[in-house]
């Protein structure tokens, strides 16, 4: 088939364009690369700045070549925003789309209207990016979210293309169970797509036992802008207590803001990511990990397991939204590091088994031509 996935989150379609091709289909991914984590891409999208005159060429570069987004079997969209543009904007070329190409399939693979709405009803989730139990967080990120996506331009073309589309995608159980009670029919959950072959494995793996006299090293990703959201700045203030207790134990390595190739470089020297804290879910910065033998501490709850029907091995360290929490699973962690060697393998089978790049695109190949 001829496919083209427009716009990218995570190195999501660049890795399920990957497979796709191994597959023998012909891929076009087309996208800015995310910004500065800069995935690769066929076609690159990226926006020199906001400028008026700027913005003129980018909107007449877009028109130009969306003449060869034509005559594709499927065209996926990472999301109802998937060009940087305001959305006002984007709706008459989601129609063009849609006009020259046989199918049309949306992702629910980050943030957008079914999203925030039901992270806010507070009810959906026991805690999330929105609520913790039945409170909101009090975040000025997340008043934003809600006057854009809910109500606003966003969540007006997020409703349009989700009632329009052929089908959606979730990659994760949250996206998912945000689209399911009123898109059941036309959603499918396809794990996100990971190249396991090729990721390069820690130092230490393979080894059967951990060096008593060695420390743990503690990876921790930090993207400034999202710190509190993603509630690093918690897990980091867990983590340095636990270093200051255990300085013999305990190493940091600490990176920022840094592309995603260099990304995964750095955690070759570690055993353990410190990822999202108010996840269910291991993302696409934790599968990446895992994949690379590092074993993480973030969204491993029991509806992670059983959308994918897991039963037999756990290797998350799940942490609920609580610095005490936190601290303890981290602190048994160190304190069990004789265990690391068995959890290391396990992350690693985890992702072979459920998010290997040429099974997810199998996956979507079946739900592609069954709609």
């Amino acid at each position: 088939m001829k496919i083209l996935l427009l716009g990218d989150y995570s190195n999501v379609h660049a890795t399920l364009g990957k497979g796709l091709r191994e597959l023998g289909h012909e891929v076009v991914v087309a996208s800015d690369g995310d910004g500065w984590k800069n995935y690769v891409r066929d076609i690159d999208l990226k926006r020199e700045d906001l400028g008026k005159w700027n913005s003129i060429k980018y909107l007449f570069r877009l028109w130009k070549l969306f003449r060869s987004f034509r005559n594709y079997d499927i065209v996926q969209l990472i999301n109802p925003v998937f060009l940087p543009l305001r959305a006002e904007k984007l709706l008459p070329f989601y129609r063009y789309l849609r006009r020259h190409n046989k199918r049309v399939f949306l992702g629910a693979f980050g943030m957008d209207h079914y999203w925030v709405k039901t992270g806010l009803d507070c009810q959906t989730f026991r805690y999330s990016d929105f609520n913790i139990g039945n409170k909101l967080r009090e975040r000025e990120d997340v008043e934003i979210w809600k006057k854009d996506w809910l109500n606003g331009a966003k969540g007006n073309l997020n409703r349009i293309m989700a009632k329009d589309c052929d089908g959606i995608i979730a990659g994760l159980f949250e996206y998912y169970a945000s689209y399911v009670e009123e898109y059941a029919e036309k959603l499918r959950f396809i794990p996100f797509p990971i190249d396991v072959d090729q990721a390069r494995l820690i130092s230490d793996f393979g080894k059967t036992s951990f060096p008593s006299e060695r420390k743990v090293r503690f990876f921790v990703g930090v993207q400034k802008s999202r710190s509190s959201y993603k509630g690093t700045d918690i897990m980091m203030r867990a983590l340095l207590r636990l270093q200051k207790e255990m300085p013999e134990e305990v190493e940091i390595v600490r990176v920022e803001n840094v592309p995603f190739e260099q990304y995964k470089s750095l955690m070759l020297s570690c055993d353990v990511l410190l990822d999202q804290l108010y996840s269910y879910t291991p993302a696409m910065n934790a599968l990446q990990a895992m994949a690379q033998g590092l074993i993480v501490v973030g969204g491993g709850e029991p509806e992670n397991y059983e959308i994918i029907a897991e039963t037999q091995i756990f290797p998350i360290i799940n942490v609920l939204p609580d610095e005490e929490d936190v601290y303890k699973k981290l602190r048994t962690l160190v304190i069990n590091k004789a265990d690391l060697p068995r959890l290391s393998q396990e992350s690693r089978q985890y992702v072979q088994k459920h998010h290997h790049h040429l099974s997810v695109a199998e996956k979507y190949i079946s739900f592609w031509t069954s709609r």
